[in-house]
């Protein structure tokens, strides 16, 4: 699954706009990732600066190397920052192995969170994935009391394939179909 892009593409909502990261939207990743918050579930801890520096690096590196990764959220009204999501392959090694799939992911600060705008999100990264890649399925991992991302992953067409531990916890993984 190749198809590089130099960035990734913009993709308009009815409230929302998924774009590229740039270099200024550092201070607003970092505010993201060592939230306790939102980190509670993904992780179970903040992230540090330079954690979250190679994250920002890495979100370039997919759309340039793969041709997919993870866009910005924010608020086409406002130009607020929402969150992200995206797709990624982080060579995870688990059985069972998901590691030829995309896998996704989402995180929204809380001041965004339960107002819908990670379906409404979701839906259009999906939607856009599917378009470009259409005979993969596409795979994410949740923990089992993160109701509310069970809820848009159940949205968007993932149904749970198997229970492992990731560094002691467990996580559920979901996939659609092709």
């Amino acid at each position: 699954m190749s198809g590089a892009l130099l960035e990734a593409p913009t993709i308009d909502t009815a409230r929302l706009r998924l774009r590229a990261h740039a270099l200024d939207d550092f201070a607003a990743c970092f505010a993201l990732w060592s939230d306790p918050a939102v980190t509670t579930f993904i992780g179970g801890r903040p992230s540090s600066r330079d954690e979250v520096w190679s994250r920002l690096l890495r979100y370039v590196g997919h759309w340039r190397l793969l041709g997919y990764g993870f866009w910005l959220i924010e608020d086409r009204e406002t130009g607020a920052f929402v969150g992200e999501i995206g797709f990624a392959d982080f060579k995870r090694g688990f059985m069972p192995d998901f590691d030829d799939h995309p896998e996704m992911g989402w995180a929204l600060s809380p001041a965004h969170q339960g107002k819908g705008y990670a379906s409404e999100a979701a839906r259009a990264a999906m939607d856009w994935a599917q378009a470009r890649f259409p005979a993969s399925p596409f795979v994410c991992m949740i923990d089992p009391a993160n109701a509310p991302s069970i809820r848009v992953a159940e949205k968007i067409g993932f149904t749970p394939f198997a229970q492992i531990e990731l560094r002691g916890s467990p996580v559920t993984l979901y996939r659609t179909a092709p």
